[in-house]
């Protein structure tokens, strides 16, 4: 048995621990908890945070499922008893107490959804609390307003409530910009369904007409092709496609192709099947094969080969067109793209502007070209996109 002094001895040594222990971790909460940063800097970051998240309710515009989410956390930022925020027609959302006032609040408003100023209208008889009635401004116009509701409207709840609508109003117009580039796009694909060029048509139509007579069946054959050629350009649901479909959409434009200039036009595919079900922008490699047909072989001697291929690469599907032709001068070609000069090679440049507007500046088509040495276009997808469906 122990002797009782060496007993205590010990005891004590293991509280002593224990206390070390406490303390060290004592110190790394305090530690961490300073490290939050001041009053003023966490104060910073819960707004930052709310006005985040009410963002995200906003870029969809104003509309009353955002803007009542978004009132949330907008009433949390003034510190008011009630937020309500308005378009030109109608209270969208109301948060907060007061729900009374809610039918008052569009004649309260009539004068800054005219265009005037921050409205502040005392408590009285008719409104048991103060309003701040400030417009949310989409560039020149008035879409809405934010209203604060208190008890009383100081200078502080005015400032605020201004800064507020001014970033509501922020978020409407990225959300009309989001818009617009979504119409852009849009009309650019109607522009390139408008630009199947006429000399194409003309000229399909003479092929197939040249065979009524010597070969009415390929003629049929040709009518039916170019049918379905044309009704998949000018379909009219849907921005996106999968690779395989425009894949049969240039099978029936080469059928057309070869019945005009027979063996002067050569194709070869190697396409990677894990690939095929790749979204892609609707009439984005379509227009790259025309433009190696049109400005690579038509004035090249003799025959021309064009190679399509696509390969899995990584998160990428990587897709390639290259032709032997005539090629061009690099310094055209950049110019061309950048919009500083014209040219026939119009496919090019509206393919690779919907490319940087869909993925990114840093996604565009990379092109290879020398005069007499033919051109290799490059373009890479993701070969996920949830956004976008085909």
């Amino acid at each position: 048995m122990l002797d009782s002094p060496l007993l205590t001895a010990a005891a004590v040594a293991v509280i002593a621990m224990a206390i070390a222990v406490v303390a060290a971790v004592g110190l790394k909460v305090l530690r961490s908890f300073r490290e939050l940063g001041t009053d003023a800097e966490r104060a910073t970051y819960r707004t930052l945070h709310a006005a985040s998240r009410a963002g995200q309710h906003l870029r969809t515009g104003l509309n009353p499922t955002g803007a009542a989410k978004a009132s949330r956390q907008l009433r949390g930022l003034l510190g008011c008893d009630a937020l309500a925020i308005t378009d030109t027609t109608g209270v969208l959302a109301w948060d907060g107490a007061g729900e009374e006032l809610r039918p008052l609040l569009m004649g309260l408003a009539a004068g800054v959804l005219d265009g005037g100023p921050t409205a502040v209208i005392p408590a009285g008889a008719d409104l048991q609390r103060a309003a701040v009635i400030a417009p949310i401004r989409a560039g020149t116009r008035v879409v809405g307003v934010v209203a604060a509701f208190a008890p009383a409207a100081g200078a502080g709840l005015v400032r605020a409530t201004s800064e507020v609508a001014d970033w509501v109003a922020a978020q409407v117009e990225l959300a009309e910009l989001d818009a617009s580039r979504t119409l852009l796009m849009e009309a650019e694909v109607r522009a390139l369904r408008a630009q199947i060029s006429p000399h194409f048509i003309y000229n399909s139509l003479n092929a197939i007409a040249s065979f009524i007579n010597t070969d009415p069946v390929r003629a049929r054959e040709l009518v039916v092709e170019f049918a379905d050629f044309t009704r998949y350009s000018f379909r009219r649901h849907g921005d996106f496609t999968t690779l395989a479909e425009e894949l049969r959409c240039i099978d029936r434009y080469l059928l057309l192709e070869r019945a005009r200039f027979g063996d002067r036009v050569q194709v070869s595919l190697r396409i990677a099947p894990e690939v095929l079900s790749t979204v892609i922008p609707f009439l984005s490699l379509q227009p790259l094969v025309e433009n190696a047909v049109r400005h690579g072989l038509e004035a090249k001697e003799g025959p021309g080969h064009i190679s399509i291929t696509a390969n899995d690469s990584g998160a990428f599907a990587e897709l390639k067109i290259e032709d032997d032709g005539v090629g061009m001068d690099p310094e055209q070609l950049r110019s061309l793209l950048a919009g500083h000069s014209e040219g026939d090679h119009v496919g090019l440049r509206n393919v690779d502007a919907r490319l940087r507007q869909v993925y990114g500046e840093d996604n565009g088509l990379v092109i290879e070209t020398a005069p007499g040495e033919g051109t290799l276009v490059t373009m890479r997808v993701p070969k996920s996109q949830p956004r976008h469906d085909a």
